[in-house]
């Protein structure tokens, strides 16, 4: 299992199947539970990252760790569904996640621009620097702006899986460009850790991947948006 802040915590929200898994409903029979997390019953390893330092990631290993019925979560056997509420929100945050550090990117590289001056001339001047900028400007509002459609939606109680899910696709490809271009402007200072603009590429690099990833979400949206075959 793959888990964050098992170093330090004293419980952890753990889904187990409590009933044999059946084919024609193989979600059903998985209950969350809210239990202690016994260090003699598991052993975590932590996981050095890319980025996200702030935040530890673990392996977490599990032998004999028993939990009570009254540390059930929701009800027997929907766990799984109980978990999928929550989905929706986390997409549209970390949407909204990797659309700021890309606008700080952004913002960091233009200030920038604007006063490194090469040739006599800032080299902002230069459209080979200024275009990729406005053009990841532009991305980042759009992103932006479904991120704040889907949690409008979400507020109101009505259906924004699509919405969600397309404004975690957006934001993670815009943020994640936005740095890239952040990074091409500074130049070999961009690679530097006392720009920062490194540092930046690195964390926003996960939104492609968690907490789900840029191919999953387009299988999602191809089946539940346009209709077409399930195609795993």
């Amino acid at each position: 299992m793959w888990t964050t802040n098992a170093q330090n915590a004293e419980r952890i929200l753990l889904l187990a199947r409590t009933s044999p898994r059946r084919p024609d409903a193989p979600l059903d029979g998985l209950t969350l539970f809210f239990t202690r997390l016994d260090r003699e019953r598991c052993t975590i390893r932590r996981i050095d990252k890319l980025g996200r330092a702030a935040v530890d990631s673990n392996e977490v290993f599990f032998d004999g760790l028993v939990a009570a019925e009254e540390e059930v979560v929701g009800e027997v056997g929907r766990g799984f569904y109980h978990l999928l509420s929550g989905l929706n929100p986390e997409r549209i945050v970390i949407a909204l996640e990797a659309v700021g550090i890309g606008q700080w990117a952004v913002e960091y590289a233009s200030e920038y621009a604007r006063h490194r001056v090469v040739f006599d001339r800032p080299i902002g001047q230069n459209q080979a620097i200024a275009h990729p900028l406005a053009d990841v400007w532009a991305s980042l509002e759009s992103a932006e702006l479904l991120g704040y459609k889907a949690a409008w939606l979400f507020d109101y109680g009505r259906s924004c899986g699509a919405e969600a899910n397309a404004a975690k696709l957006l934001g993670a490809r815009a943020g994640f460009r936005a740095c890239d271009v952040a990074l091409q402007t500074f130049g070999g200072f961009g690679y530097a850790r006392e720009t920062h603009v490194e540092r930046l590429w690195r964390e926003v690099r996960l939104y492609g991947i968690a907490p789900i990833t840029q191919e999953m979400v387009l299988n999602y949206l191809a089946e539940h948006v346009l209709g077409l075959p399930k195609s795993y």
